[in-house]
């Protein structure tokens, strides 16, 4: 059945880091025509203007560009380490992802990218993404690097709430996951809830 994708500019909605808050609803198939027979389990996007390469820091305290991760599957997703619950789900939700995949796990690389550089150093943000898996790479913005024109390329709203102090306080962001192809482009948005099977078997037909 196709889908709707006349709200796509809403693809990932506001969605408070609270456990009451579930989930961010993707949009469905858009009304141009698909590039290919393919049936994903999450929303294909492949036929959006959206996304692009940028270059953050990593967890090194070095550029990290989004274009030296051409010919892998990319699972990209939005947060920040302080999230208390949708973050960590997410990116437990892709550790199991990678280990379905097995020996393909080769050719996919997780990003995780913080909306909350005030806070998340590259150490910090480097070291959140490896308890979940060595591999995963964490970026934040550091030295001039604009966090912001990097979330307007993936269309992705944050905003602090609950603010007590300047270092205390939660963030809503965009929750779900961007697939990106082998030539960096979005091809597949997962959204939040998506199980790993579900996610592992669009992963697959990226690969092929």
């Amino acid at each position: 059945m196709k889908k709707n994708l006349s709200l796509l500019p809403l693809a990932l909605l506001l969605a408070a880091c609270q456990p009451a808050e579930q989930t961010a609803q993707a949009p469905g198939a858009s009304a141009a025509p698909q590039l290919a027979a393919v049936s994903f389990n999450g929303t294909d996007i492949r036929r959006e203007t959206l996304g692009g390469d940028f270059t953050l820091t990593g967890g090194d305290g070095k550029p990290f560009s989004m274009a030296s991760l051409r010919g892998k599957v990319v699972l990209l997703s939005f947060g920040y380490t302080h999230c208390p619950d949708i973050c960590p789900g997410t990116l437990l939700t892709q550790m199991d992802v990678v280990k379905q995949l097995g020996e393909k796990a080769k050719d996919v690389a997780v990003v995780f990218v913080s909306v909350d550089p005030e806070r998340d150093t590259p150490d910090l943000v480097g070291r959140y993404a490896r308890q979940f898996n060595p591999d995963f790479i964490g970026l934040t913005a550091a030295g001039g690097q604009d966090i912001q024109a990097v979330k307007k390329l993936y269309r992705v709203i944050s905003a602090k709430t609950q603010q007590q102090s300047d270092t205390v306080y939660l963030v809503d962001h965009s929750a779900g996951m961007y697939l990106l192809d082998k030539n960096g482009k979005p091809a597949v948005f997962e959204p939040y809830g998506q199980n790993a099977a579900q996610i592992a078997s669009d992963v697959k037909i990226l690969l092929q």
